[in-house]
């Protein structure tokens, strides 16, 4: 019935019996197909589930007790708090049995989109990111993340490189460190504002629905914050992509989630190159397989453009 998930991925068997029960009770139907997506780091049971009388939903689910499982609550908070018309699915419910928590959410039907510059996916993400930004987060929107701490304002990595320069690092590099990690400083005096921040764009967290058009997914690292934080984690994104430092820099220059306050975009950018630059050379944690690979190359496109910006 189930499609082998990526290693390390919790199954739809793994889940108490009395859970999967409950789920199938509230949603009217038994469930017939479980399919694990490609992409994502995560352990925690992330599956498509086809029921018998045709309905797909999606279900996060893990022990009430395992870390995942408060991003999964979170991200069920901000489902139920953003405004009509965001580019996000719908939250179906939240359910406890056996020491295990599930959060249901509607199915979205398609690819992930293309970042390619030969696709029109790229500037609908962006004209969505312009239309989120525009405007304060709404009340219920910035209840339901008050709670949880920004990880976006806590990002950094060049301190640590500046303090213990590993032995490989890139000539380029050490050269700019100093640089870098004052860049970097500047980033949580600059963290804070009132828009709504996504926390983690990239491909495999949007998916390109028959219906809706591109929509954002995997809201668990939610936040407030400026409106350059989306915009700018993307932007490494899209030369991963095949689009050219020149276009990518040009976007930065004159998007209005970035050009607003181009500092804040800078000293993101290079706290976000930090982080990935830092931990790729990390072990990789359990069932994270590819992060590490992401991470590099991320950090590798993140840094060409910081050293476009600054030039």
């Amino acid at each position: 019935m189930s499609s082998l998930p990526p290693v390390g991925r919790l199954r739809w068997t793994d889940v108490p019996a009395p859970l999967r029960t409950r789920l199938e009770t509230t949603l009217g139907s038994s469930v017939t197909d479980v399919v694990t997506p490609a992409g994502g780091f995560g352990h925690q049971l992330a599956a498509a589930l086809t029921l018998a009388d045709g309905r797909r939903f999606f279900i996060k689910a893990a022990p009430t007790e395992d870390p995942l499982t408060s991003a999964n609550l979170h991200e069920g908070a901000v489902l139920g708090s953003l405004p009509s018309g965001a580019p996000a699915p719908d939250l179906v419910g939240v359910h406890h049995a056996a020491d295990w928590t599930a959060v249901v959410i509607a199915h979205l039907d398609g690819p992930h989109p293309d970042l390619s510059p030969a696709s029109s996916d790229p500037r609908q993400i962006l004209a969505l990111l312009d239309k989120v930004t525009s405007s304060p987060a709404p009340a219920a929107y910035t209840a339901a993340v008050a709670s949880t701490p920004s990880g976006a304002a806590g990002l950094h990595g060049w301190d640590v490189l500046l303090a213990n320069p590993p032995e490989d690092l890139e000539p380029d590099v050490r050269h700019r460190l100093h640089e870098l990690a004052e860049l970097e400083a500047a980033w949580p005096g600059l963290a804070h504002g009132d828009r709504i921040v996504h926390g983690d764009l990239r491909a495999d967290n949007m998916v390109r629905d028959h219906e809706r058009g591109v929509t954002f997914v995997d809201w668990a690292h939610a936040t407030t914050g400026p409106a350059c934080i989306d915009a700018v984690s993307l932007a490494p994104q899209l030369i991963l992509a095949g689009h050219t430092l020149k276009d990518i820099t040009r976007l930065l220059d004159n998007h209005p989630a970035t050009a607003t306050d181009p500092q804040a975009s800078t000293a993101f950018l290079a706290a976000l190159t930090g982080h990935w630059h830092r931990n790729a050379r990390l072990p990789a944690p359990p069932g994270t397989s590819g992060l590490r690979a992401y991470q590099h190359h991320a950090a590798t496109a993140g840094l060409a453009l910081l050293g476009s910006r600054l030039s």
